[in-house]
Parts: C-alpha cells; structure tokens; sequence
C-alpha cells in the first residue's frame, strides 16, 4: 500500500483576514505560506486554544500571528487575524 501524504485542511479566510492579505507584500505573503500550510496540516495542535471555552486558536511562530477556527473534524479552517511583522 502506498504511503498517504496527511489530510489538508481546506483554509477560507474572513473578509477582515482577506484584506490583510491583500495589503501584504510579496515577502509578508511568502514569509506566510509555510505556517498556512502547518495550521492545515495539524489544525487541531498548531495554534493553542485562547480561552478553554473557546473554538478559536492562536498560532504565532517567526513573526507571523493567525487566529483561526477549525470545523470538529478539522477539514475546514476559518482564518479570522492574520500579521506578518
């Protein structure tokens, strides 16, 4: 049997979200990329949960800072807040 790659997460962004994105640089935006796709790849344990009764989790490493909220089986991510220093 082959080796399967991990399940991705589909990401969708809030319309906050959406534009700072679209205010982002071309070096923001590749400095970025990488943490999307860790947050995609283990939604559940990337970020740390802000408030133990909350769904939101926030995820911070290298600069980058990305608030989002993942469906109960993490396939889906709502990206609510993201900045790239």
């Amino acid at each position: 049997m082959p080796d399967r790659q991990p399940r991705r997460a589909v990401i969708t962004f809030h319309e906050v979200a959406e534009r700072q994105l679209a205010e982002m640089d071309d070096a923001a935006l590749a400095r970025l990329d990488p943490h999307l796709d860790t947050i995609a790849l283990t939604p559940k344990t990337a970020g740390i949960q802000t408030r133990p009764d909350s769904p939101v989790r926030d995820y911070a490493k290298d600069g980058v800072r990305i608030a989002y909220v993942s469906t109960v089986l993490g396939t889906i991510i709502l990206v609510a807040y993201i900045e790239a220093d």
